[in-house]
């Protein structure tokens, strides 16, 4: 299967204009719902008051009955009574047992005739409910029994007129409709403010960015008065442009390195090849020739391995092959294979290893690692002196000690005896052709591995070089 690009929508907005919008949703739908609510309250608190409005009434109407029989004069006190806290109109009927009309106010039979009435439910508690008129308008209506005894058989109907209620509202929804449009005017304002000012640290980190390349990479952010988020961001970015510093001058350092290593050996063959070509020579000066250029090959071979090897070991996805090995008897192979070369330099070589440790690794990867420390420890001992290889388990790891009686390393040296192409004694490493990797390649062996190497050292008491490798 091919892979999947994912391309950047042409509709993705900014973090600053995301901001915005959350924003000006959040304030706008906070203003919309208080806004709301106490258009609630306050339709809410009109009804409660035409409620008890005309449980009054009713309770005046009531009165006014039980004294005297139902008259127009009865009415006009109601009315009155009404008329001292309303504007709106009032409207009273008192109907008999059989629904005929005893008495009521003028001009309420054009109104709200009795049919109107008729399904306003006649109950104690005497709930008022909306009504349309004849004419279009809204009544808020009660229908109530007229009291106790022989009246309570009679029916008191009161209704108000609520024209001016319901334009005082569309006023007071008009005004909150124009502090809706404000509030989302000024919502979306204050909102790109703060959008603006919150993403300006992100704009610094932008412009840093932008002005870094191979030549300004010790460039950094400045994080005075940044916020913590954006703090945070600075330092890891800050961390990031340290390691692509390093990585820049290790790599230059390298390529130098390469240029050198590699200049060397190809200068000699050039050199040979000349003077072989300057004149005729005899078939024994020929194979001398020949032989000093294998020399050469053998070290540009060599070179070229090491740094492939390294390549590889450095690559994300390299997998090693392990298995379960006895680790006295592959130390006495690995010792085996340099015994020759530490007899021709009056080097003992010993080993301090239980018979029964065991650990998981690759079998190539882990000889070369020793080996490398072996013969590093071999080339550097003087004649007479001892390398010793102990091993011994410590925990869930196992420690591979290569100690040696030779010269040591000064202190400044030993942080770098690890880095490719370092030699700490240059003069040595030019003559016996050392080319600086094999340390490099212990410590890309051991990471491979899920371990580490350590070296410690006292000039002119040895040098201990420690392996530490998961079991």
């Amino acid at each position: 299967m091919g892979a999947i690009t994912l391309r950047p929508s042409h509709l993705s907005w900014s973090i600053a204009a995301r901001l915005t919008a959350w924003y000006t949703a959040t304030a706008f739908g906070l203003v919309l719902v208080a806004t709301g609510l106490l258009y609630w309250a306050f339709v809410q608190n009109l009804r409660d008051e035409d409620q008890r409005l005309l449980a009054d009434n009713v309770q005046v109407l009531r009165t006014l009955l039980r004294e005297r029989a139902p008259n127009a004069a009865a009415l006009k006190e109601v009315e009155w009574e009404w008329a001292a806290r309303q504007y709106e109109q009032v409207y009273v009927r008192v109907l008999t047992d059989r629904g005929e009309t005893l008495v009521e106010t003028p001009g309420m039979a054009i109104v709200l005739p009795r049919e109107t009435l008729a399904a306003v439910q006649r109950g104690p508690t005497e709930r008022a409910v909306e009504v349309r008129g004849i004419d279009g308008r809204t009544f808020r209506a009660v229908t109530a029994a007229a009291g106790e005894e022989s009246s309570a058989r009679q029916t008191i109907q009161v209704a108000i007129d609520l024209t001016h209620e319901q334009d005082m509202l569309a006023a007071y929804r008009a005004r909150l409709w124009l502090i809706l449009a404000v509030a989302l005017a000024v919502s979306a304002f204050v909102g790109h403010r703060i959008a603006r000012r919150g993403v300006r640290p992100l704009e610094q980190i932008t412009c840093t960015a932008r002005r870094i390349s191979s030549t300004t990479l010790d460039a950094r952010i400045d994080r005075t008065g940044l916020p913590a988020e954006v703090a945070s961001l600075a330092i890891t970015f800050n961390e990031m442009l340290d390691r692509l510093q390093d990585s820049f001058e290790r790599l230059s350092r390298f390529s130098a390195d390469i240029a050198h290593e590699l200049r060397t050996p190809v200068s000699n063959l050039r050199g040979e090849t000349e003077v072989a070509l300057t004149r005729a020579r005899s078939l024994d000066e020929y194979r001398e020739i020949l032989a000093s250029s294998l020399e050469e090959y053998e070290r540009l071979a060599r070179l070229i391995d090491s740094l492939l090897f390294l390549a590889r070991a450095e690559h994300p996805e390299t997998r090693i092959a392990r298995e379960r090995l006895n680790l006295r008897r592959e130390l006495e192979t690995v010792v085996e294979f340099y015994e020759g070369s530490a007899t021709e330099h009056g080097v003992a070589l010993t080993i301090d290893a239980s018979p029964h440790l065991d650990l998981d690794v690759d079998r190539t990867l882990f000889q070369r690692a020793v080996g490398n420390l072996i013969a590093n420890a071999v080339a550097h001992t003087p004649r007479g002196g001892s390398v010793t290889i102990r091993a011994s388990a410590d925990g869930p790891s196992i420690r591979i000690e290569v100690v040696d009686t030779g010269q040591g390393v000064a202190a400044e040296d030993l942080p770098h005896v690890f880095d490719r192409f370092y030699r700490a004694d240059k003069s040595r490493a030019s003559a016996s052709g050392n080319l600086g990797l094999g340390l490099a390649i212990v410590r890309s062996i051991a990471q491979l591995h899920g371990g580490r190497v350590e070296m410690a050292s006292q000039i002119g008491h040895g040098t201990r070089a420690t392996l530490v490798l998961p079991t």
